[in-house]
């Protein structure tokens, strides 16, 4: 029997948008404050946001990918997207273990993420190669001030998670910059 004074959907559902994020922590025993928890969740939520979108960038630039270096492209690119896919993993799974919900569906992400858009006209491998390493650099960018941000809050698990990330994060953007790359001092790169 349903009671006469419960509210209706459109009513619990505004309330619980007003709820605080600190009143949709799940219990935990782990010892950062709720406080901490809280921003940290936060912060993790819209680094997920990010690298679900890489992920899916990466994916676009490895299935679209034309030119002489289609192969290589087309291997490192889908490379990439492995790792990046664990870096999701990471970030959505840390969320959960300190009480938050991992905010990571696609409609969450392209709602969130702070990248750039993916150009969906581009084929060559030169474009892909520019468009690709603009992208990791960007969440690397991300990743480096969200460390310094976890750190400020006093997690340092969440610290070293990020550093994980920012240093495949680095190492993968080599491997691409290494297409576009010639002498030192040419076009700007030294």
């Amino acid at each position: 029997m349903i009671s006469k004074t419960a509210s209706p959907p459109r009513q619990q559902s505004a309330r619980l948008k007003r709820q605080t994020e600190q009143d949709r922590l799940f219990p935990t025993k782990n010892d950062l404050s709720p406080e901490t928890r809280t921003g940290v969740i936060d912060l993790l939520n819209r680094r997920l946001a990010d690298c679900i979108d890489l992920q899916t960038q990466c994916k676009q630039a490895h299935w679209n990918v034309k030119g002489p270096s289609f192969i290589a492209l087309h291997k490192l690119f889908d490379d990439i997207s492995s790792d990046v896919q664990e870096y999701v993993d990471l970030l959505a799974e840390r969320v959960v273990q300190l009480g938050g919900v991992a905010e990571g569906t696609a409609r969450c992400a392209a709602e969130r993420s702070a990248l750039s858009e993916y150009p969906l006209d581009i084929f060559d491998d030169e474009d892909h190669v520019d468009a690709l390493s603009t992208a990791l650099s960007e969440f690397g960018r991300m990743c480096r001030e969200g460390i310094d941000t976890s750190d400020e809050l006093g997690d340092a698990d969440t610290t070293d998670i990020l550093t994980e990330i920012s240093r495949g994060l680095d190492k993968w953007l080599w491997f691409v910059e290494a297409h576009q790359q010639g002498t030192p001092g040419e076009d700007g790169n030294r």
